[in-house]
């Protein structure tokens, strides 16, 4: 027989009262006194005090000689009457009054009234008895005034008293040193690993996070350690944030987040003391996942010089460290982070026991992006012309955050134009405003708008009929963003690299343009500065760092002149002599003279064809592949006809020249 009963449950755990990610503190009964105690003045000086009459029903009953005594305050006056009298105090309702009070409309007016006084003498009536007080009298609003400060100060002085008791909580500081990290309820939490798409080897990563976190037992058995720390480093918007939220969601625990800017603060010792109290909040909800987004800003190279010596980010840098380290086995509580600067991270921070682990989220493939497409256009009405796989092959170079802002700049112009369901027309516009800029509506002469053609000619003619380049996918002459005309390239495939015929190959495209305008008007203009901007830093790593020059042969050399203070805190020195510096000078100046040469030999040849497309262009502003095909024949450069040889992967594959 088998025994149905119910194994008695654990018992579990009491949740702890003190959170920092969204439950209430306690109203402190002090706080009810001092409340209580303003109403219930208020509401005293605001009632009606009985026996409050008019001036002028007063100066009556002193004509009907109903005036028994009365008693002078400054303009205040109190008295007694002789006989008992009705006062209408509203329409609807009166009082019987023997005293009354009231008040003089001003000092002049007080001596009128005891002249009539005095004449009751002469008339032979019964004397007023008259009381003269020389001091104004405390009044309601006297007492309100001398309660407020004394009520406020008592309560001010409990509440230092109360806040010293508790060190940790910063004393007179309250909340000012807490950790300002969010809780997400494991309730509240939806993201799951179905809702990130495209990131299936960091996924496949994390997941042994998720079982440590659900069955820690598990790994525990054989004396496995699962990682303290896991760092997700990766490009802008590729999810890392979304990754973090849904290894929470996997596991079902609490998720606090946390960006490192929040523990800076302007004096020292606040960063720390947030940081130890982070991390006691968290080993308080173990098993719990506590997430610090960019990184970067609170773990920066200790001593580096530019950026690197504020104390405040050292001393709560070195509190982290040690939180890290004061973890004990039995503590399941994983610390993920998220850079995109993981080069100016400290090494104390990313050695073993720390961040042990390291999860690179990359940009999506052509297959991630198809698959993040998907996910953004659920709820998305997509019309049947609208081809998912299509775009996805369209937006090389793209993150997932920048997938989502297409299909939602697709789904507004699709609204502007009060359409059912979002089509093609709508994913291609909205991909030309994202990679080119919005459409700018202003007026440009005639012979600015030819000159502009012909360069955009010059780009798409060259890259056309040269062999290794991207194919040409849209030329148009519209103004979008800060330039005039864009021509825009899509490569056929993901890469990871380059090689010396390829990068060449884009180096005589990008002098394409400048060339059309020195073939047509034998001139130069201003219009290439972009282009030769990107050409020079193309050509400068060919020789620099890719040994693509015969003449420096195989060999990497530190340079400062590109980009200052963006890839390092401090520019390195360069690392080689003046002689060779003026090699490197010479070498990429030849490499770019040869690759103009090109494009101009080129175009020459090809004038005919160069005209026939700017005379198109010029007439429809916007020439697609296919209309480019059809005015000058079939493509003849295609990528697959260089040799696919892996020597420039750190060069951005995406875009291409524009003017």
């Amino acid at each position: 027989m088998t025994d149905n009963r119910k194994s008695p449950e654990p018992p579990r755990r009491p949740e702890p009262r003190r959170s920092n990610g969204g439950t209430s503190t306690p109203t402190p009964p002090w706080l009810w006194l001092l409340l209580v105690s303003v109403i219930g003045l208020i509401l005293y000086m605001t009632k009606p005090e009985k026996g409050l009459v008019t001036y002028d029903w007063f100066l009556e009953q002193v004509e009907r000689d109903n005036i028994k005594s009365v008693l002078i305050q400054g303009t205040e006056i109190r008295g007694e009457l002789r006989r008992e009298t009705p006062y209408d105090v509203t329409e609807s309702r009166s009082e019987r009054l023997t005293t009354f009070k009231t008040y003089f409309p001003s000092e002049h007016q007080i001596q009128p009234v005891l002249d009539r006084f005095a004449e009751y003498k002469k008339e032979k009536r019964e004397p007023v008895r008259i009381e003269v007080d020389q001091s104004q009298g405390a009044s309601s609003f006297l007492w309100f005034t001398f309660l407020m400060p004394t009520l406020l100060f008592f309560g001010l002085l409990y509440l230092m008293m109360r806040r010293a008791r508790d060190q940790f909580d910063g004393g007179i500081l309250g909340n000012f040193v807490k950790s300002p990290a969010r809780r997400h309820d494991k309730s509240k939490q939806r993201t799951t690993f179905e809702e990130v798409a495209g990131l299936e080897n960091a996924k496949y990563e994390l997941q042994e996070i998720v079982d440590f976190l659900k069955n820690p037992e598990k790994f525990q058995r054989l004396g496995g350690r699962i990682p303290k720390g896991v760092l997700l480093n990766g490009p802008p918007g590729t999810g890392k944030t979304l990754l973090a939220r849904a290894v929470a969601g996997e596991a079902g625990v609490p998720f606090y987040s946390i960006s490192g800017s929040e523990f800076i603060q302007m004096f020292v010792g606040v960063g720390a003391s947030r940081v130890r109290d982070m991390f006691k909040t968290a080993k308080e909800n173990s098993p719990c996942i506590l997430f610090i987004d960019e990184i970067d800003a609170v773990g920066r190279i200790r001593g580096a010089g530019l950026g690197g010596g504020h104390d405040e980010r050292e001393q709560t840098l070195n509190q982290i460290l040690t939180e890290m380290d004061g973890f004990t086995p039995s503590e399941t509580v994983i610390v993920l982070a998220a850079t995109n600067r993981p080069d100016v991270l400290d090494p104390a921070l990313l050695r073993p026991g720390r961040f042990d682990r390291h999860v690179t989220v990359d940009l999506p493939t052509k297959k991630g992006r198809l698959d993040i497409l998907k996910v953004h256009t659920r709820k998305v009405p997509l019309a049947p012309d609208v081809d998912l796989e299509e775009i996805a092959r369209g937006t090389v170079g793209m993150s997932g955050a920048d997938l989502a802002n297409l299909v939602n700049e697709a789904a507004l112009l699709a609204t502007r134009e009060n359409k059912d369901a979002v089509t093609a027309s709508d994913f291609e516009a909205a991909r030309d405003k994202i990679l080119m800029g919005a459409k700018r509506e202003e007026f440009i002469t005639a012979r600015d708008k030819r000159a502009t053609a012909y360069h955009e000619v010059g780009h798409a003619l060259v890259g056309w009929l040269t062999p290794g380049t991207d194919p040409v996918h849209k030329v148009t002459i519209i103004p979008r963003g800060r330039s005039l005309g864009v021509t825009q390239f899509l490569p056929e495939e993901d890469r990871v690299g380059y090689t010396q015929s390829q990068v060449t190959a884009r180096l005589a495209v990008a002098m394409g343009g400048r060339a059309a305008e020195r073939l047509i008007y034998n001139d130069l203009s201003t219009g290439a500065a972009q282009d030769l901007d990107h050409a020079t830093r193309l050509a400068r790593r060919m020789v620099t760092q890719w040994g693509m020059s015969e003449r420096i042969g195989p060999v990497s050399f530190k340079t400062t002149d590109e980009h200052p203070f963006l890839g390092r805190e401090i520019a390195e020195p360069r690392d080689h002599s003046e002689h060779t510096a003026q090699v490197i000078d010479e070498e990429v100046s030849r490499i770019l003279r040869d690759a103009d040469e090109y494009a101009y030999r080129l175009l020459e040849e090809h004038r005919e064809e160069m005209e026939r497309l700017a005379e198109a262009l010029i007439e429809r502003e916007v020439l697609s592949d296919e209309e480019i095909e059809q005015l000058i024949g079939k493509r003849v450069g295609a990528a697959s006809d260089a040799p696919s040889v892996t020597i420039a992967p750190s060069l951005d594959p995406s875009g291409a020249p524009t003017a």
